[in-house]
This record gives structure tokens, C-alpha cells and sequence, in this order.
């Protein structure tokens, strides 16, 4: 079902060459959008439309609208780099039955940098007048500092109880491997300015891709989709460990990881579900024998980066689409792991664990999944609701996986540090 179910009329984009505006979370002169990683990517503010959908099809929905937007639109690129000309930006739930649905967003203004080049789009009508760059920054807002905040530890029995509820059904046969969330209430003295969270995600994970996107901000290291002149690439997640911050002691434990079976086992489910869908569309797709280790500040995990020559014509949407949701996120097989989640889990995910990214005119485009990610309320500025979840599988334990969850809640908990209680 559609929300927003008008197309603007015909749109002019037109992005022009800028010089390196430094950081570019910094230069967000309101809180708007972020897709940055190392240093690159794009921010983006003001809005020119949106397309809200809610249900199964909430993707097909947008990618049709984006379609429409995109044959009538008048682009005029003199850039012609990764992301430049018109984009949207989106994020959608992880369950087909979430009120939260999905969002495709046009915006107004895009400063990005790739490879070298900084750029600078305006997106508008035939009546929008000529907008330089330090026009569009005009009326900034200053970031507001992160008031102190009290972040909930969640109920442990409880979880824990769903872990080996999960832990039966699979030695039950009826599912191989499932992924249990969970979620904690963030409370905040006063407003907070999701610049500051992003300015803090970038610092400290700064190879992961720190994003908001419609309240919705995190930095996530797991790449669902990225489509870049006919090479698709997804990076597959699965299998976990705790940093501990002795370097010889976390060698050990990546060594540990790379040679546990458990871990090891839950990694080949997820790296199966993409890999069957890639296959679809590529005339090869090359999966590395073993997986590698991914060291991030917070954890270790067992990583896996597929690459495949996309030989049907489908943009990176599409691809989406089809891996949503992959077994890193939802379990194996794909209806008994939604069936037991359903049954044990016990909340909306909304939109954590869904994907979140970007696509362009021509179909191309980076989306990930929305993990180390929060929600931010829309009634309440000063609240957030910060998710994690593990991947359950026959050999798990419920304490050695909520330990695992609180790792993976670090990241957001850090972000909001100003005066975490």
C-alpha cells in the first residue's frame, strides 16, 4: 500500500564540481541525511519529495515510483562520479507487517565526496533558481551538544529464555538457524541532534558506514548491495567475538573465531542466502573459500565479501529486494526463521536489521543493513530505541549470546556518550 502516492512533476538536477568541504558531517547545516565511510560519501538536506510505503510490496512500491521519477527527470551532470546526478536515499523494515514501512527520500541538496572528487547537487523544478553551495549553507543550525542520556539494560530473563526457546526449535529441526533482537530505550535530558551521533559513530567506526536516514542512524559494517558498473559486491557478516583491547589476547580470539564451528556454521547460512540470489543474476559469482576476519573496536566477525558480473538487467533495488532478508539477519530457512522470530522475539524490529542506502537514476547505488543502528522517536527528540541481535544456531548459549548483544549495543551506547548514565 502507498502512502505518498503522487510523483512530482518533472524534475532538473544539476551537480557541479566543489572544492573539498572537509569533514563532511560537519558541513550538514541541519539534521538531515548521512552516507559516509572513511571520510567519503554524502550528506544530503531540504526535501523535494518522498515515498511512503507500508506492507510486502513497500519496495516494489518505491522502486516503481523512483522509475517514474527518474524517466521524466532533466539531469545535468558535470561530475559524473559514484552517487552524483539524482539520487534517493531510503530505508525500509525488516518485517513485512511493520507500521513503520518504507521510505524513498529525493532531497533538496547532496555534498559529497568520491574518489578525489567533492560535488555538490541541487535538486528542483524548472522554476528553481541557480543555488551555489554557500547558498544552500545559509541559515545553518549550530550542533547542539548531546545532553546526558540513560540508556535501559533490557530484560536479560527474558531474552535469554527466548535464546533457548530457539536453541530447542532448531534441535527440534524445525529451523537451522534463527536471529533474535533485542531493543533498549535511550532517554535524553533534552533534544538530541543526530549530527552529534554521527560526528561520534564516524570517530569511532569509521569504516563503517555511518548513516541517518527518516530517524533512522547508526554505522554499520555489513554491505547488503552495492551495484557500480555492473559489479554487484555484498558483504556477508555472520559469526562474532568480543574485543577485548589486549592485542595479543583478541589475536588469539580471531583465531579462536576462524576455527569455531558454531560461528563458522552460522556464517555459511548467511553466505548461502546471498550467494543464491547473486547467482541469479551474475554469469559468475566468486565466493572466497574462507571466511576473513573483520576487526571493528567493539568486535571480531567472520566476514565474507562476494563479487559477481551482473548479467540480467536489475538495479541494485531489485537486488535488495531479493536478498531481503538474508539469513545474517532473519535465519534459515527464511518462513520457519520468520515464523519462530514471530513467536519468540517479542517487538518490532521497525526498521533495524532492514536495509538502509542510496540509488541513482540509473539503478546503481550502496545499501547495507541497518545494524549498530538506533530509531529515533518522532514524537519525542529526546528519545531513541537502540537494537542488536545475534544469530542463534544449534550450539549457542544464552549468556554467551546476550554478552554478544551488549557488544553489539557498544557502538550506539558510545555515540551517545556526552553523559551516559
Amino acid at each position: 500500500m502507498s502512502i505518498d502516492a503522487a510523483a512530482p512533476g518533472p524534475l532538473t538536477v544539476h551537480t557541479v564540481e566543489v572544492p573539498d568541504p572537509g569533514d563532511l558531517l560537519a558541513a550538514l547545516p541541519e539534521q538531515g541525511i548521512s552516507w559516509v565511510r572513511r571520510g567519503d560519501g554524502m550528506v544530503a538536506w531540504g526535501e523535494v519529495a518522498r515515498r511512503n510505503t507500508v506492507g510486502a510490496e513497500r519496495m516494489d512500491e518505491a522502486l516503481l515510483w523512483w522509475r517514474r521519477i527518474t524517466r521524466h527527470a532533466e539531469v545535468r551532470d558535470e561530475v559524473r562520479a559514484r552517487g552524483t546526478g539524482l539520487v534517493a536515499f531510503g530505508s525500509f523494515s525488516f518485517a513485512d507487517d511493520s507500521p513503520r514501512g518504507g521510505t524513498l527520500i529525493i532531497p533538496r541538496y547532496v555534498l559529497g565526496r568520491v574518489d578525489g572528487k567533492s560535488f555538490f547537487t541541487v535538486v528542483g523544478d524548472a522554476s528553481t533558481p541557480p543555488t551555489s553551495l554557500a547558498d544552500a549553507l545559509v541559515g545553518a543550525t549550530p550542533v547542539a551538544p548531546l545532553p546526558p542520556v540513560t540508556v535501559d539494560r533490557g530484560d536479560e530473563p527474558r531474552w535469554t529464555s527466548a535464546v533457548a526457546a530457539a536453541v530447542a526449535r532448531i534441535g527440534a529441526e524445525e529451523v537451522d538457524k534463527v536471529v533474535l533482537a533485542r531493543a533498549v530505550e535511550a532517554r535524553a535530558d533534552g533534544p538530541v541532534d543526530v549530527r552529534s551521533v554521527l560526528a561520534n559513530l564516524a570517530a569511532d567506526y569509521d569504516t563503517c558506514w555511518t548513516f541517518h536516514v527518516d530517524g533512522m542512524v547508526g554505522a554499520t559494517p555489513e554491505l547488503l548491495a552495492r551495484v557500480d558498473h555492473g559489479l554487484v559486491t555484498s558483504r556477508v557478516l555472520a559469526g562474532t567475538i568480543r574485543i577485548t583491547g589486549d592485542d595479543m589476547g583478541d589475536l588469539a580470539r580471531a583465531a579462536q573465531l576462524a576455527r569455531s564451528s558454531k560461528d563458522r556454521e552460522e556464517h555459511s547460512y548467511a553466505v548461502h542466502s546471498v550467494t543464491q540470489v547473486l547467482a541469479a543474476h551474475c554469469a559468475s559469482v566468486n565466493v572466497p573459500d574462507e571466511p576473513s576476519v573483520l576487526h571493528l573496536p567493539n568486535v571480531m566477525h567472520l566476514a565474507t565479501d562476494i563479487t559477481g558480473a551482473l548479467s540480467t538487467p536489475v538495479g541494485v533495488l531489485d537486488l535488495v529486494r531479493e536478498l531481503h532478508p538474508s539469513a545474517a539477519v532473519c535465519g534459515t530457512p527464511t518462513l520457519a526463521a520468520a515464523r519462530v522470530i514471530d513467536e519468540l522475539e517479542g517487538l518490532d524490529r521497525a526498521r533495524y536489521a532492514g536495509p538502509v542506502g542510496w540509488v541513482d537514476a540509473a539503478g546503481e547505488g550502496e545499501w547495507c543493513i541497518a545494524l549498530r543502528s538506533a530509531e529515533m522517536s518522532r514524537d519525542d527528540p529526546s528519545k531513541l530505541r537502540l537494537f542488536a541481535g545475534c544469530g542463534i544456531v544449534a550450539a549457542s548459549d544464552p549468556a554467551s549470546e546476550w554478552a554478544e548483544s551488549e557488544a553489539k549495543l557498544e557502538p550506539m551506547r558510545g555515540a551517545l556518550r556526552a553523559s551516559l548514565n
